[in-house]
Order: structure tokens, then C-alpha cells, then sequence
């Protein structure tokens, strides 16, 4: 059988409808010069071997029906397939690798909005400040949101308009591009909710330690280690919160920690801060394990009034953007001071609890201007060109939520059983408090709150049907121009107990004394101490037995007569006692 020359477009026997459908495939995409094809997806190599497949020497029927079978094989028509076959044998690869649009560069949404992308992203990253393009793209929806429009550029889209941007950016700089590792961090709650964290204050984390550090009270007496509550923004990565002290894990050291996170943050002098603690707002979602302080009825509460949503944690490798910053705080700025412990039980220093010498005040000055100065000003891992601050500021989608102080008092320590005395006093860790308009409530049981850093002003509430009605803010006297906080006035409690109970026991030991001496002189009967009272009273010589004495001519001096010690006696005891 005579073998058919190699099938090519000039055959005529071929099934065209006619030549214009060839010129018109060749015209679809501009000629290309000098493309070398490296890698090929699937789909190209099952066309390239289905083309080589057909290019192989045959009859007409075998080739017919080679035809067919790579139009079946490759799910297109006979025709589309000779199509291929012919623009491979013109143009090599590049006819069956995937062509590109030839719209590209040009995106098919409004002007205006183009710009706005544009121009948000340029002034996002103007001198210090930066942004990313998933802030770009949460700032689009935000903006849509304003204007009441429900359709409006998607991530997708604001990504391809900034993409050139970028490249060129780094190409003038001529840096690697690292991509957008981590921009998006995702948080898996007990109930199977996912909370996909999208900006600032969209999710705040919450978690207690107990930091590596023995601390004194401000007598130097050693203290025990204090707990360490911190609130981050999980976005960021940014400390917006803490609260340090001795009191154990709960609802209300929570609610302080959010107190702290929630207010804009004002520090004096004494904190020699360089940068600003510039966090503030209040939260959509508050994620923390599952402790009995974050299931608690009062820090519920605190999110309805507030408006934040609690989550719990499904695993604990959930909070791995706390328990990494807890290890840093405590390896990198604890390490460096007398009284650090360390971790590791085993490995603990003999000596480090009588080397200890740091207050509690002392650690939250410092600990204060690590975190504003340090931590927070460091750059972020994901990103490697944003602060942990900057990022945080970055990331808002509008201007947080200016909450007024009388409105976090829930959040506030919290005493009941107070009396209101007369003049408006009352009493609060041995301190005296006077308030404006106590007066009047005089006798009255009050609810007593108080922040811990600074007990110089307590807040006053009374119960009026089960609610608590603000009266007065309450002031130490005397401490006009002070601070002190409520470890401090404790300890100083403890020092006037410790002197005051050393008295005490003084006169108890000497009272008893007394008390036992008197009971044994009742013991005797009333008849022998009169004896003994007469004989102590007439009894002031002895006298001589002259029986017993030498002759008289040796008695010619006068012997000296024995005299005792004067004994002074109780008249009034006395008078009672001989007066019948």
C-alpha cells in the first residue's frame, strides 16, 4: 500500500469550509518573536501528543480516523482540531500553549473607582505609613458601604490595578517581591465558626501568664510573681492592653486588661516614652481560651454593653500570637533583672528570690515603654515593611470608637458593703475619702469601684432596684496631687499591722502577768495577808536575846541594829482593807 505524503495546511483534500476560517485563527493573536516555551501545563501536552500523534505518515483512512479519535480525545470538533494541527505546524508551541487576553492591562470597571484605588493606595504609603492592597480593598467596601452601592471592585480586582504599581516599585527598587505572605489570618472558634481576620479591632486575643520575675513590695519585703494579662489585635500583632498585678486570673483583671485596650492611652514624664501608645477602640470579636474568666456572666455583659461578640478557642495552637509574645516578654526584657527565675524550675537561680528588688510600679514603667518603644515598634513578620503600629493604624477601615471613661466602669474592680459617714467620708484600704455630694447619702451602703493602678479616686454607686446609679467620684485626702496604687497601699497596711501587732503583744503578755500575780494573791485567805501586811509594817529591827549575849563588859558598845529596805505600800489598798 502506497504510503500518503505528511498531511499539511496545503492539502486541499482537507474538510475546510473554505480558507477564511484559517486566516482568521491566524489573525486572532499577534506574531510573537523570540518566545521560548519552558513548561507546559497538562492540557498543552495532551494537544502537543495528540498533534504529533496526527503528523505521523498514514493513509487518508487511517488518518481520518486518527482524526476523529483526537477530536473525542480532546473534546473539540474535527475541524477546531485541524485548526490546531495546521497553526502548530506555522507557529510551534506557542499555538497550543494558553494566549493571553488582549484586553490585558485594561480593567473593565469605573474610572472613578480606578482612581480611587489608585490614589488610596499612593497616599497609604506616603513617607512613613503603609499599606497594603487587602487595606486598599477593605477601604473599597467600606467606601461602597458610604455611598449605598452594592456593587463595587472586588480584592481581585483591586489587586490587578495595584499589581503594576507594585512591580514597578520594586523594580525601580530592585527588591525581590515577597509577596503578601500571611495578610490574611484565619481563627477557628469551639462552635465551628470561622472568624477570618480582615483589619484593625476586627478580632482582639486575650490571655493570662505568670511572668518570670520575683517582685518586692516597696519595704523590700519579697512578694510573690505577678500575673500578666494581655490584649493583641490579631491583625496586627500590635499590644493594645495589659494589666499587671497579683491578683489571680478572672472576670474583672479581664476587664480591666480591656479597660486599658479600649481607652486612648496618656502617660506622664515618669514613663520616658519616645513613641505614642496610639491603640485604641473597641473590638468586633474578643477570641480567648476557654478559663472560667472568659465564660463569665460579667464579661458577657461587658460585650453587650460594648458591642463585641466572645469566642473560644477550638484549639490551643488558636492562641499562638499570644503564647509567642508572653515567651518574648519574658526571655528577652524579664532576663536582664535581678529576681528573674526563668522557666525552667530546675534551672532557677538559688539566689534569685533574695537578689529580687524590683516594685510592681517599677516593673509597669518599664514594662510600659518595652511594649510602646520596642514590641510595638518593631516590623511585622508577614509583611517585613510595616510596624506592628503602623499596621495596626494601616488596617483601620474608619477611625475607632471614642468610648467615654463613666462608660467602662463596668470594667472597673468592683467593692459592695461601704457606709457613707457623716460629712460624705468614707473608708477604703485605711484611706479617707470625701466626695462631693456624699453628704446627703450619709449611712447609705454604696458600691465602691476603683482602678488598682491608682486608688486615689474611687468611683461611688448606690443599688437603686437592682441597678447601680452613679453618685460621686470620691478623692483620698490628702493625696491631691499623688498616685498610689492599691499594692502600694496594701503593703503599707501590712506595715502598720506587722508594728501594730508587736505592741499588742507586749501589753497581752504583760497584762497576763498581772492578771496571774493578782489571781494568787486572792488564793491566800484574808486573815494571813493582814498578817503579813503588819508583820512588813512592824518589822524594822530585830531584837537582841540577851540570853544569848556576852558578858556586859562586852557589851559596852551599842550593836548596830539590822536594817531592811523601806517597802512602799498602796494606801488606798490598804484603807480598804482594814476598814470594817
Amino acid at each position: 500500500m502506497d504510503e500518503m505524503p505528511i498531511v499539511n495546511q496545503d492539502d486541499e483534500s482537507l474538510p475546510f469550509e473554505n480558507n477564511d476560517d484559517v486566516d482568521e485563527i491566524q489573525n486572532d493573536e499577534p506574531e510573537e518573536a523570540n518566545v521560548i516555551i519552558t513548561e507546559l501545563s497538562a492540557e498543552a501536552k495532551l494537544k502537543m501528543d495528540v498533534i504529533q500523534g496526527l503528523l505521523e505518515p498514514c493513509d487518508r483512512k487511517t488518518y481520518g480516523e486518527k482524526l476523529r479519535a483526537a477530536a473525542k480525545k480532546l473534546g473539540k470538533t474535527v475541524r477546531t482540531v485541524q485548526r490546531l494541527v495546521k497553526k502548530y505546524q506555522q507557529d510551534g508551541l506557542s499555538a497550543i500553549v494558553e494566549t493571553q487576553r488582549n484586553d490585558k492591562g485594561s480593567y473593565r470597571i469605573d474610572p472613578e473607582w480606578q482612581k480611587f484605588i489608585v490614589t488610596t493606595f499612593k497616599e497609604g504609603n506616603k513617607g512613613s505609613k503603609k499599606m497594603t492592597p487587602a487595606q486598599v480593598a477593605m477601604r473599597v467596601q467600606v467606601r461602597a458601604e458610604q455611598l449605598g452601592l452594592q456593587q463595587y471592585p472586588s480584592h481581585m480586582t483591586v489587586y490587578r490595578v495595584l499589581n503594576p504599581i507594585i512591580e514597578r516599585q520594586e523594580q525601580k527598587q530592585k527588591q525581590r517581591n515577597i509577596g503578601w505572605r500571611g495578610s490574611r489570618v484565619s481563627h477557628k472558634t469551639r462552635d465551628g465558626q470561622t472568624l477570618d481576620v480582615r483589619y484593625s479591632n476586627h478580632v482582639w486575643q486575650c490571655d493570662h501568664t505568670k511572668l518570670d520575675v520575683m517582685l518586692v513590695d516597696q519595704y523590700g519585703e519579697a512578694l510573690a510573681r505577678p500575673w500578666f494579662t494581655k490584649i493583641t489585635d490579631s491583625y496586627s500583632r500590635c499590644i493594645m492592653g495589659i494589666h499587671v498585678g497579683f491578683d489571680a486570673p478572672s472576670s474583672q483583671v479581664v476587664a480591666l486588661a480591656l479597660r486599658h485596650a479600649i481607652l486612648p492611652k496618656q502617660y506622664s514624664a515618669e514613663y520616658k516614652l519616645i513613641s505614642d501608645w496610639g491603640t485604641y477602640g473597641v473590638p468586633e470579636n474578643l477570641f480567648t481560651d476557654g478559663g472560667k474568666d472568659f465564660r463569665s456572666e460579667h464579661l458577657k455583659q461587658i460585650g453587650f454593653q460594648l458591642g463585641f461578640e466572645c469566642h473560644l478557642r477550638d484549639r490551643p495552637s488558636e492562641g499562638g500570637i499570644e503564647e509567642r509574645s508572653f515567651g518574648t516578654i519574658n526571655t528577652e526584657f524579664l532576663s536582664g533583672f535581678y529576681g528573674y527565675l526563668g522557666s525552667n524550675i530546675q534551672e532557677r537561680s538559688k539566689t534569685a528570690e533574695e537578689e529580687a528588688c524590683l516594685t510592681l510600679r517599677e516593673l509597669h514603667l518599664l514594662l510600659v515603654r518595652y511594649i510602646v518603644d520596642n514590641y510595638n515598634q518593631r516590623l511585622d513578620a508577614r509583611t517585613k515593611d510595616q510596624t506592628r503600629f503602623q499596621r495596626w493604624e494601616a488596617g483601620l477601615p474608619a477611625l475607632p470608637k471614642m468610648v467615654k471613661e463613666r462608660e467602662l466602669d463596668i470594667c472597673l474592680m468592683k467593692k459592695t458593703r461601704r457606709s457613707i459617714y457623716k460629712g460624705g467620708y468614707l473608708s477604703f484600704e485605711n484611706i479617707m475619702y470625701r466626695g462631693d455630694y456624699l453628704a446627703a447619702y450619709a449611712g447609705e451602703n454604696i458600691v465602691l469601684r476603683y482602678d488598682p493602678r491608682d486608688i486615689t479616686t474611687v468611683w461611688v454607686y448606690r443599688i437603686d432596684k437592682g441597678k447601680e446609679v452613679f453618685l460621686s467620684a470620691a478623692h483620698a485626702l490628702d493625696w491631691e496631687t499623688e498616685q498610689l496604687s492599691l499594692e502600694e497601699a496594701k503593703a503599707a497596711s501590712r506595715k502598720v499591722r506587722s508594728v501594730g501587732k508587736t505592741l499588742s503583744n507586749k501589753s497581752i503578755l504583760a497584762e497576763i502577768h498581772d492578771r496571774d500575780t493578782f489571781i494568787k494573791q486572792k488564793k491566800k485567805s484574808q486573815k494571813e495577808r493582814k498578817k503579813e501586811e503588819q508583820a512588813q509594817v512592824h518589822s524594822v529591827s530585830e531584837p537582841i536575846n540577851l540570853s544569848e549575849t556576852e558578858p556586859l563588859e562586852n557589851l559596852q558598845e551599842t550593836p548596830k541594829p539590822v536594817t531592811r529596805k523601806p517597802r512602799i505600800f498602796n494606801y488606798e489598798q490598804l484603807r480598804q482593807d482594814y476598814d470594817e
